[in-house]
């Protein structure tokens, strides 16, 4: 159908159906990362940023198109995950820009729109990398500002055409696209998202809906779309109990053996619940005994499990370092907000004196709003922020442009950068100067991790099978094998150099503790003259993670 203009019913039918395909795609996407590390997450960050900001426009269909794209922009703001979601969320922000003080729009206004998008996106990237996401929507932005389209439908038929033949030229610009024999997952994500909005002009779709991922009842058949996740209680049921009188430790006892993932915290008349159980009925029973609830909410998670937990519980962990979610009375100085995955990880970083820990890392990236809501907890002059993953650093400077508290973010792209980073930090030093020898402390610390290969694949001349071992030396791919500790021994000889001090070892859930020993004393043996340290980490993935300072 021909639109000669836009009005916000239009364009909420167009985002709406846009976001519906990327969930659909979603995994399309995530085949499309170039590593074959098991954290290729593009896909999933792409698509619950864009359902954040669709969340932000429910029931908003009526109103005009400024409006519904402000509130569009500012959803994904906040939703951000990983630097595929950031430089989304800066696209539809340049969109609204140009769709300001608009009621409707024609088709010289909605491609002046697109172009607005694409410089959004180029101004929120220090350094642009072409043959990505950004040259996705540079060519789309280009192609609508010279279509000679007489109608919305027309332009977006010309920047969906475009925007294809640049993405299927990435491989050319980017060389390990093309060693992978892929073209680039973001700029996919985007065409999926531009070839959405399209189908609901040529359609003339209406009144639609928001696809909230594929929900299936609890049985066999669900729990066979897992692969290698095994959820054993498949309900996320959450709410609050608005009372004072709740023993928050006889109550976890009480619901521990019915189901796992469990938060109970609070105080001063309101504690919140989160627990995965087979039978939500039973712990509400046990709850509405303590008070009267509220905010009650009930997920099926066997096919959308992280989903639902990273959108409905985003900073999911102990809320603080004191285990309350009361803001700090005390205004310090300085206070921390720190990135990690796994169990014995998080414990080191709070051991340290990191006040708020953010689960999250490889597979899992907090959103802006998560770290945001991380800072807003804390009652301190000066924070700082510790991403720990190089693909969650843009989130965290976003959410420190939108605080209106004194954030810093030090750049650290590994756990062990963080942890370094963070014991260079003088309580007794000025904030310029804790965040240069911060920084400056990142340098001295080389990072290895060992994890497995999700597919055949061919980078840099090796041939990489499904299954094989893998080293990686500061993210690049540095030893292949089949033996883990042979992997592991290759790799450190890789990393140590002849002023190398120590050898920190980080060891994850899947790892056996008396291979693990065993390992270490060979270590010591080889390594006489250094001092190795050894630390259960838990994470998940990466069966090791490695430091040589």
């Amino acid at each position: 159908m021909e639109y000669i203009n836009i009005d916000g019913q239009s364009f909420y039918n167009m985002v709406i159906n846009a976001n519906n395909k990327l969930e659909e795609q979603k995994e399309y996407v995530n085949s499309l990362n170039v590593f074959p590390v098991p954290d290729g997450d593009t896909g999933t960050n792409m698509s619950m940023t864009f359902k954040s900001a669709v969340t932000e426009i429910q029931g908003m269909e009526k109103e005009t198109i400024d409006k519904i794209s402000k509130s569009l922009a500012k959803g994904a703001l906040m939703g951000a995950r990983g630097n595929s979601g950031v430089i989304l969320s800066q696209i539809l922000r340049g969109i609204a820009k140009g769709l300001e003080n608009k009621v409707e729009v024609n088709v010289e206004e909605f491609a002046n729109s697109i172009m607005e998008g694409a410089k959004s996106a180029y101004k929120a990237v220090m350094r642009p990398t072409e043959g990505t996401i950004l040259t996705v929507i540079k060519g789309a932005g280009e192609a609508a500002i010279k279509s000679n389209a007489k109608n919305v439908t027309e332009l977006m038929h010309d920047v969906c055409i475009q925007s294809e033949i640049v993405l299927n030229k990435t491989p050319e610009m980017l060389p390990v696209l093309k060693q992978a024999k892929v073209v680039d997952a973001g700029g996919a994500g985007l065409l999926i998202i531009l070839k959405g909005m399209l189908e609901v002009l040529e359609k003339d779709l209406k009144s639609l809906t928001v696809n909230k991922g594929e929900e299936k009842s609890s049985n066999i058949s669900a729990a066979k779309t897992l692969g290698d996740t095994d959820i054993k209680f498949g309900y996320c049921t959450e709410f609050f109990i608005m009372s004072d009188k709740v023993n928050i430790e006889e109550f976890k006892k009480e619901l521990e053996p019915h189901g796992d993932s469990m938060i109970v915290v609070g105080g001063e008349g309101l504690v919140k619940v989160h627990i995965h159980t087979n039978d939500p009925g039973f712990i509400l029973s046990k709850a509405v005994k303590l008070g009267s609830l509220s905010k009650i909410k009930i997920d099926n998670m066997r096919e959308q499990h992280r989903h639902i937990l990273e959108d409905e519980y985003p900073v999911n962990q102990e809320e603080s370092a004191n285990d309350s979610i009361e803001e700090n009375i005390e205004i310090k100085k300085y206070a921390f907000v720190s990135v990690s995955l796994g169990e014995g990880i998080k414990n080191i970083f709070k051991d340290l004196g990191v006040d708020f820990v953010i689960e999250g890392g490889q597979t899992m990236n907090p959103s802006t709003e998560d770290i945001l809501n991380a800072v807003k907890k804390l009652n301190a002059e000066n924070i700082f922020v510790l991403p720990n993953n190089k693909n969650i650093i843009m989130a965290a400077t976003q959410a420190a442009e939108l605080s209106d508290k004194n954030v810093y973010v030090i750049p650290t792209k590994t756990i062990p950068q963080g942890i370094t980073s963070i014991t260079a930090f003088n309580i007794e030093a000025e904030v310029e100067d804790n965040v240069n020898n911060m920084t400056e402390a990142i340098a001295n610390v080389a990072t290895g991790s060992v994890t497995y290969a999700v597919r055949d694949t061919e980078m840099d001349g090796k041939v990489i099978k499904e299954g094989n071992i893998l080293g990686l030396k500061e993210g690049k791919i540095e030893e292949i094998g089949s033996d883990m500790f042979t992997v592991c021994n290759n790799l450190i000889e890789s990393m140590v150099a002849e002023d190398s001090e120590l050898i920190t070892i980080f060891y994850g859930k899947d790892c056996n503790e008396e291979e693990v020993n065993k390992f270490v004393k060979e270590l010591e043996e080889k390594y006489e003259e250094l001092d190795i340290q050894c630390y259960s980490g838990e994470q998940p993935l990466y069966y090791f993670i490695f430091s040589v300072e």
